[in-house]
This record gives structure tokens, C-alpha cells and sequence, in this order.
């Protein structure tokens, strides 16, 4: 957008998104309005108010002050929150204040009738303005003195203070750690101004309610950021009120709120007692003190959560039990290490209050409170006490008693779906969200039972199959159904913990699921057959009863609803024990034949053919080619029907090509076969050399379909690296098949994964054939530069970003002079310095990947007799373009790559320094001088002593984890 719209233009454009019923306008007027908001055209010079030198300012200003309706309000207001978060350096300081002034006269303007998201946008506009706004010295007393005197303005004014300590931290403002730290001591300056603007303000809220919920969200927000120190929470009035909201049954947004301020007090002071552990006595006694006050506050709110159960009222239960387990978790190392000696510290007592909500009637209770157990049994775990596992092995055994009792399913949901992925799933009623709930119990109970013994748990639940007595001794009735499946369910979550030479338990167990009768609900008989395959390894060890294990699968396989859990059961079984299943593989091999006579799902079909091919990797040499074609083929004769008939692709039938190239390359991803004798062939050298022609015809025919392409790519990859180096005819002629396929079809069609297939081709082929696979990569570079030098070419195109230095990177492994020597190495090295600041994790980590070989390459001694020509070509390049990438390596840590990469960059730049240190601390001086001295709002970024101490620590650093703490530390300096 070069020039500005029409006021009347962007009214009619903001109408059409709202209100315009042709289902294509709204998305043109979002698109337009979008590029709006993102002008940055100068339309003056010179005027008073230098904000409304951009037009996309200036227009929302006018609209804020016109207020035809609410759209274009809330449009205007959160224009300007838009443009100040993310385009404030548009701006020139000069601008800032008569901005500032702006704000506050729409602001002063906000009433009761006001719309509460056009406030929150305007608020938030005026809080980023005051945090980026270096020459507002005292926001917090200047707008408390201008808006706190009159009550229409309370509302807007507790916004403000509600979202400035919010914002400190918010990724979008780039602050800079040293101002950011500036910030949060002005606000603990003003921390006792707040906290009697708030006192006045609960004192005259009267039953406002909005007041009243913002007068805690302010609280809350302050006591995050540490603005208002604790010791002072115990005489507040707020945390007084929020306790007194939590006692009574409040509305709920009330309570919701008052529960969020108790347990960010509570959260804050967990890390105050983990910050002051070894502080003097007197602070440690104040927050003995304030444990203590909090600790008796919260389990005083024990009546107030089992009324909310007797009124069943749901959302309070969750607040409580939120609230209860916040309190577990701060007291969490208290209380383990208080019982040390064998004796219950006070604070244990906690765990049975949130046992109490455990045993809730709805398990979106309980699965609040999984965290806290998860944590728990990591202290427990590292402790590794048995006075501590006696001490707290109880609660366990309740928490997986009362987890067994959630997992139940309803009794009255008789009819029921079947899905592999998700488990037993009941038909409506949020059946998917109970089978999540389910696998995250499964998770929790593998994490918490050694503090029990898995032994002991499996007793647990095979006591309540049989009528035993339960945990505390108490009678258990005959199980129903439910209760049956359910204590299968948990039994499978530990049965892989099971001694393998388990007697007591295992074998009755296993022999009364080979037992069950027909009438068996399904369900029970689901859950059965995942225990069997749970029950893998202990099963290898009982071979004799392996054949009726197998039988009874097999039966399963061809039960509706059964047949994809009893297809995962035998991928267990054939992995655990594939010495005694080499003499059933005949079998395997006739039910991987028959596979589409069985009611399972297609995911199900390829664990079982994983499982028959790792099998059939084990058998003797001369059985393994047949075995092989004979599987191979079954799957290529049904790609060979559909390339003939050219039928029309329905995804997920027989008629989608994917589902048999996904078929062909699970067989070849699992037939590893031991080769014992380097002069035979590979067993699975011809069948390759079958395949070949029916993946070329794939290629070919579905060129355009980018779906299938990938997936015959991958296809073609696991039989390259099924056969690998072993074979010399593949290398002399489909080899070079391939290459030419998929550089003509890359050529015109640009699809990625065949820069990811000659990757494949290098690793395995490069030492022998470096010439051939050099020409390809040739042929590869000038297509893939042409889609990547289009505006954002590199943003757009990540996974040809992946695949390319992927390729590239294999080849400085490989055959890495070839590479050095090319034509297309500085072309290549550019593209890659270009990519750095390229913030999408594959693509980024196989640019850093490809450097860090480029470097290493020109160091390594692994092959002492082309050194000094490697040496060399890598010195040329570094000469020429050494300081560009430092300075790009520096700029992309810092301003585009989130946090989590720059352990990639750090091993970049380990390696220039290794090849040449004194050459590295001059270019990184050179780097760090083009770093801005100051933030958007003038503020100072870095101080010359910090940027002398990253400059120091980083030529010095031996080791990739300390740059990558200086790079993370640097980057704060300018985020």
C-alpha cells in the first residue's frame, strides 16, 4: 500500500468483514485491511503530532475519535496496540510523547457502555507505549494521579496496571534485558502506590463485579512479575478479600479469579523458596512464616470444596482442586524432605486433600493434579529411599486406585468404536477426550509405580479381577465389566515392568485371557489383548505358551473390532521374540498375505508388517529372497493395477497409492539381515532391483501429486538403505536410474523430498561414484536457487531449505573436495549465509549442519592425505566471506532465531574459532559494532562491559553449551 486510503474507504472495508454475507468479501477486506495495519508510508513532516506520519496511525487516531460504531473502533484501537507492539521504532522519539498524549485523551473517554475488547486494546496500546517510552520516567504515579481521582475512569485505569506487568515479559517487545530490568524495579518502587490504589478501590467497589475481578487480575499480575513482595501479601486487604472470595460460593468469574491470585502467590513463593534456601536466618524464618500463613489459609478452603461437590458445581471444584495442588507442589520438596527420617512432615497432609479431589466424580479433576504426581516421583525417584517410598507408597496406592475408578467406561455407552490409535473410544460424550485422559493415567501410573513396585500394583488390580481383598484389606464384590477392563487397563500400563520370571500373577493372568468366553464384552476382550502385548518379554521367557498366544491373536485378527489390537499385539510379540517366532514365520507370512481380509486399519497393516519383516530379517540366507518377493510383490501388484486402470485417487482405499509404498517401505525399513559372508550379494538386492521399475512408473505417472511423490520417494530411500553398500549391481545401474529420475522430475516439478533422496544417494554412494552424484547436485542447484531467490523464497520453501543443505551437508561428509572444488560452492555458501536467520527448525539446523561440516571439513584429520587441499579450499572461502557470516550468524541469534536453536549457531561458531581463533575475535569484534546501541524508545541496549564480556567469553569458550548460554545471555541484552 503506497498511498493512503480514503477514511470512507477503510469504514466500507471494515463493514464488509463483519457484515458482509458473500463469504469471499470478508476475506479480501481482511487481507486489505491487514496490509493497513502494516503501512509504513511517511504522509508529513514537521507537524506537531510526527505520529501521524504514518498513515496507518494517523487512520485509526481519526476513527477512535469519529466512533461511528463498534467495528471500526475495536478495529482502531487495536490498530494502534498493533502498530506500537510491533512497529514502534517507526516512529521517531520526538513523536512519542504527543502519541502518548493521544492514548490518554481516547482513554480519559472510555465509560461504562465502552465495549470491554475495544478497552483492552487501547489499555494494552498505552501499556507497551509506557514500557517501550524510555522519556516516561513514572507511568504508574502519573496515570494513577490522572485517572485515579474519578470513578468513571477506575475501570480503564486497573486495565492499564492490570497489563503493564504483563507486557514486561512479553515476546513481542523488544525491551532489552537491561532496560526490562530498569522496568521491573520501577514497578517494585511503586509497589506500595499500587497496593493502596487497590485498597481504595475494593473499598469502594460496592458489588461492581468488573471492578471487583479486576482489582484481583491487577494483584495477580503484580505479584507474577515479583513487582509486590510477599512479605507483604499476608496483611493485604486483596488477598484477604481473594481468601474471603474462595470461602463463600461467589459467582464464578469472581472465584476463577480469586483462584488464579492464590496460586501465583503460591507459585511465587515455590521459587522464593527455592531462591532463599541458603539465605540468612532472618529471611529464611519470614518465609517459614509465610509458608506457614499460606499453608493454614488454603487447607481452611477443605469445607468450602466439598460443598462445591454437594452442589455439584463443577467449575469451583476445579478452582479448589487448582488451588490445593499449587500448594502440593510448593510444599513438594518440604514435605519430601521433612520425611526423610522416616517420619510424616505436616505438610504431607496436603496430598491427602488433593487425593480428596482425586477421587472427584469427574476425572477432569483428577487430571489437574497428574503434574504434581509426575513431579513427585521424580524427587522420590532421585532420592531413592525405601523410608520415603514406605512413607508415600499409600498415597500411591490410592491415587492408582481412584485412577483405576476414573478409567471405568460407561456401563450404559454399549455400543462402542474401535480405534488403534486412541483405544476402546465410547460413542459420543467426549469419547476421544475420556481415551486421552486414559493414556495420560497410563503415562502417570509408569512414572509413579516403583514407588510401590510394580509388582504390587499388578496384585492391586488382579486382586480386583478376582474378588481379593483390596489395598487397605477391605472386601472387593465381584467386578463388573467395567471395573474388569479398567484394572486391565492399568495392568497393561505396568505389565512391561513385570519380572520376566514372574510366577504368582502373570501365568493365571495370561491363561484366563487365552480363556475368555464368547460372551466376553468386547471391551474387556479389547484391553485383554493389549495386555498380551504388553506382556512381550515375560512371554519370551514362557515359550511354551507362545503358540496358543498366537492362535488366540490370530482368532482375534479376525473379530470385529479386535483385529487392530490383536495386529499391535503380534508387532509386540514379533519384536520381543523373534528367535522362537523364526519357526511360526510361515504363518506370518500367510496372515501379511491376507491382510486385507482382516478389519483393521491401515496403520494396523504396517505394524504387522514391521513385525512379520524383522522376523523375516532372522531367517537363514537362502530363505530371506524368496520370503521377501514373495511380500514385496503382493504390495507391488496392486501399484501396478492402479497405474493401469489410472483409477481417481480416494485417500486411505485401496485406490490411493500411498497406502501400498507405505507398505513396500515398512518391509524395507525392517529387513536388516545379518550377512555374515561379504562376497555374497545382499538377499534383498533382486527384489529391489524388481521394485525399481514400479516406483519409476509411481514417479512418472503421479509426477504432479506431491503427497505420493514423497511417499515413493521414502519408499525408495528405506530400499537404498535396505541394501546399502553390499550390492555393486544396484550401484552400476538403478542407482544411476534414479538419479536421472528424479533430477528430470525435480526439474519440473521442484519437489523437495528428491533433494532429500539424493542425500540418501551420497551417504551411501558418494566414495564410490562422487563424480555422478556431483552432477547431480549440479543439476539440483539451478532449479532450487530459482524458487528460493523469490521474495521470501527462503520463508516460503522450508523444506527445500532442509533438503538442500541436507544434501549438501552429506557431501562435505562424503566426498567433501568434490563439493569444495565445484563451481556451485560459493553460490552454495551465499544461499547459506542468507538462510541463517531462516527461524524454522529443520531448515535452520541443516543450514548450521551444513557450516559446521563446511569448517570441520577444513580441520579434520580423518583422511590425513587431502588435508592440506581441504585446509586450503575451506581458508578461500572463509577469506572471502568469514566476516559476512559472523555478522549474520550474530544478527540471527539475536533478532530472528528463537532460543531453542542457537545451540546449532554455538556449534558454528566453535568451529570458526577452532579453525582459526585470532581471525574469529576480530570478526566478532567487527560483529558486535554493528549491534544498535539502543532499543525502539531510546533506551540503551548493552553496555560496552557487557559486550566486552560476551566478546571474551565466546573466543574463549572451549565448549558449545557456554556459547550457547552467552548467545542466549546476549540476545536478552536486545529482546
Amino acid at each position: 500500500m503506497d498511498s493512503p486510503p480514503n477514511l470512507e474507504t477503510v469504514y466500507q472495508a471494515v463493514f464488509s468483514l463483519y457484515n458482509n454475507t458473500n463469504p469471499t468479501e470478508p476475506g479480501k477486506a481482511s487481507l486489505w485491511l491487514g496490509e493497513l495495519q502494516r503501512s509504513t508510508t511517511i504522509l508529513c513532516v514537521g507537524r506537531t503530532n510526527y505520529f501521524l506520519s504514518v498513515f496507518a496511525w494517523k487512520i485509526a487516531d481519526e476513527m477512535l475519535h469519529q466512533k461511528r460504531n463498534i467495528e471500526s473502533c475495536y478495529f482502531a484501537a487495536q490498530t494502534m496496540r498493533t502498530k506500537i507492539q510491533l512497529s514502534f521504532h517507526e516512529l521517531p522519539q520526538e513523536a512519542h510523547t504527543s502519541l502518548r498524549d493521544s492514548l490518554i485523551e481516547h482513554i480519559s473517554q472510555i465509560n461504562e457502555h465502552t465495549n470491554s475488547a475495544i478497552v483492552t486494546q487501547l489499555c494494552l496500546a498505552l501499556a507497551d507505549l509506557a514500557l517501550q517510552m524510555s522519556s516516561w520516567q513514572k507511568p504508574v504515579v502519573d496515570l494513577i494521579n490522572r485517572f485515579g481521582g474519578n470513578a468513571v475512569n477506575l475501570w480503564p485505569l486497573l486495565e492499564i496496571m492490570t497489563v503493564l506487568p504483563e507486557e514486561v515479559n512479553s515476546r513481542s517487545l523488544r525491551l532489552g534485558a537491561n532496560h526490562r530490568q530498569h522496568i521491573l524495579h520501577e514497578l517494585n518502587t511503586n509497589a506500595d502506590t499500587v497496593t493502596e490504589f487497590l485498597k481504595m478501590c475494593l473499598k469502594n467497589s460496592g458489588d461492581n463485579l468488573q471492578i471487583q475481578v479486576t482489582i484481583l487480575r491487577c494483584f495477580t499480575s503484580w505479584i507474577t512479575v515479583h513487582a509486590i513482595p510477599l512479605k507483604s501479601v499476608p496483611s493485604s486487604e486483596v488477598f484477604m478479600y481473594a481468601l474471603e472470595v474462595l470461602s463463600n460460593q461467589s459467582v464464578s468469574q469472581l472465584h476463577e479469579t480469586a483462584t488464579d491470585c492464590i496460586c501465583v502467590i503460591l507459585q511465587a513463593l515455590g521459587e522464593d523458596s527455592n531462591t532463599n534456601r541458603d539465605s540468612d536466618n532472618e529471611i529464611i524464618v519470614q518465609l517459614q512464616q509465610l509458608q506457614l500463613c499460606l499453608f493454614t489459609s488454603v487447607m481452611n478452603l477443605e469445607q468450602p470444596y466439598h460443598l462445591s461437590v454437594a452442589y455439584e458445581d463443577m467449575e469451583k471444584s476445579i478452582n479448589y482442586c487448582r488451588i490445593f495442588t499449587e500448594l502440593a507442589e510448593t510444599f513438594l520438596d518440604i514435605m519430601v524432605t521433612g520425611s526423610e527420617n522416616g517420619k510424616q512432615h505436616y505438610a504431607i497432609q496436603i496430598l491427602d486433600l488433593v487425593l480428596k479431589c482425586v477421587g472427584h466424580h469427574d476425572y477432569e479433576v483428577a487430571q489437574i493434579t497428574f503434574n504434581l504426581w509426575y513431579r513427585l516421583s521424580e524427587v522420590l525417584y532421585q532420592k531413592n529411599s525405601n523410608d520415603l517410598n514406605a512413607v508415600f507408597g499409600p498415597r500411591i496406592e490410592r491415587l492408582i486406585s481412584a485412577l483405576c475408578r476414573h478409567c471405568q467406561m460407561e456401563p450404559d455407552h454399549v455400543k462402542l468404536c474401535i480405534d488403534y490409535q486412541l483405544g476402546l473410544v465410547e460413542e459420543g460424550g467426549g469419547g476421544e477426550e475420556f481415551a486421552d485422559f486414559r493414556n495420560r493415567v497410563s503415562d502417570l501410573i509408569k512414572d509413579v509405580v516403583f514407588v510401590v513396585g510394580s509388582s504390587n500394583c499388578f496384585q492391586q488390580m488382579f486382586s480386583s479381577l478376582t474378588g481379593g481383598p483390596g489395598p487397605q484389606g477391605q472386601p472387593v464384590h465381584t467386578p463388573t465389566w467395567d471395573s474388569t477392563e479398567a484394572a486391565l487397563f492399568i495392568m497393561q500400563a505396568v505389565a512391561k515392568n513385570i519380572l520376566p520370571d514372574e510366577e504368582a500373577m502373570v501365568p493365571r493372568v495370561v491363561q484366563d485371557i487365552l480363556n475368555l468366553p464368547e460372551n466376553t464384552h468386547i471391551a474387556v476382550r479389547y484391553t485383554s489383548i493389549l495386555l498380551l502385548g504388553e506382556l512381550c518379554e515375560w512371554i519370551d521367557k514362557h515359550p511354551q505358551l507362545l503358540e496358543q498366544v498366537l492362535n488366540f491373536l490370530l482368532y482375534c485378527l479376525n473379530q470385529k473390532g479386535l483385529g487392530s489390537a490383536a495386529s499391535g499385539a503380534l508387532l509386540s510379540i514379533c519384536t520381543a521374540c523373534p528367535s522362537h517366532m523364526i519357526t511360526h514365520f510361515s504363518g506370518l507370512l500367510q496372515i501379511a498375505l491376507s491382510l486385507d481380509n482382516f478389519a483393521i486399519s491401515n496403520d494396523a497393516a504396517i505394524g504387522l508388517l514391521k513385525g512379520v519383516s524383522i522376523i523375516l530379517a532372522k531367517l537363514p540366507y537362502d530363505e530371506i529372497i524368496p520370503a521377501i518377493k514373495e511380500l514385496c510383490w503382493f504390495q507391488a501388484r496392486s501399484l501396478w493395477t492402479l497405474l493401469t486402470n489410472r483409477d481417481q485417487i480416494e485417500r486411505g482405499t485401496k485406490t490411493d497409492p500411498v497406502i501400498w509404498l507405505d507398505r513396500l517401505a515398512v518391509i524395507f525399513k525392517h529387513t536388516n539381515p545379518q550377512i555374515n559372508d561379504p562376497n555374497k550379494p545382499h538377499p534383498c538386492e533382486s527384489v529391489v532391483a524388481e521394485m525399481w521399475p514400479v516406483l519409476s512408473d509411481v514417479c512418472e505417472t503421479y509426477q504432479r501429486d506431491v503427497r505420493v511423490i514423497e511417499r515413493c520417494c521414502r519408499c525408495i530411500r528405506f530400499a537404498v538403505r535396505c541394501v546399502g553398500k553390499h550390492s555393486t549391481h544396484l550401484l552400476e545401474s538403478i542407482v544411476k536410474q534414479i538419479m536421472n529420475k528424479i533430477v528430470l522430475l525435480y526439474t519440473v516439478h521442484k519437489h523437495s523430498c528428491f533433494l532429500y533422496l539424493g542425500s540418501i544417494l551420497v551417504d551411501e554412494y558418494a566414495t564410490d561414484s562422487e563424480c555422478v552424484l556431483l552432477n547431480m547436485l549440479q543439476a539440483f542447484i539451478g532449479p532450487t536457487f530459482e524458487i528460493l531467490e523469490q521474495e521470501d523464497g527462503l520463508k516460503n520453501h522450508p523444506d527445500t531449505v532442509d533438503d538442500l543443505f541436507r544434501l549438501c551437508a552429506r557431501f562435505l561428509q562424503r566426498a567433501p573436495i568434490s563439493l569444495l572444488r565445484s563451481l556451485a560452492i560459493g553460490s552454495i555458501v551465499d544461499c547459506a549465509i542468507m538462510a541463517c536467520s531462516l527461524d524454522h527448525r529443520d531448515a535452520n539446523s541443516s543450514v548450521m549442519k551444513f557450516f559446521y561440516d563446511l569448517l570441520h571439513s577444513g580441520r579434520s584429520y580423518k583422511d590425513r592425505s587431502d588435508y592440506t587441499i581441504r585446509r586450503q579450499l575451506v581458508q578461500n572461502i572463509l577469506k572471502e566471506k568469514g566476516q559476512t557470516l559472523v555478522i549474520k550468524l550474530l544478527h540471527a541469534s539475536v533478532f530472528e532465531l528463537s532460543s531453542y536453536m542457537l545451540s546449532d549457531v554455538a556449534d558454528v561458531i566453535i568451529e570458526l574459532t577452532r579453525n582459526d581463533a585470532d581471525l574469529m575475535s576480530k570478526w566478532l569484534e567487527e560483529a558486535i559494532k554493528t549491534m544498535p546501541s539502543q532499543n525502539a524508545g531510546g533506551a540503551p541496549t548493552a553496555t560496552p562491559e557487557q559486550l566486552l564480556e560476551f566478546h571474551s567469553i565466546v573466543t574463549r569458550s572451549e565448549t558449545p553449551k557456554t556459547v550457547t548460554n552467552a548467545l542466549r545471555n546476549f540476545a536478552r541484552l536486545y529482546r
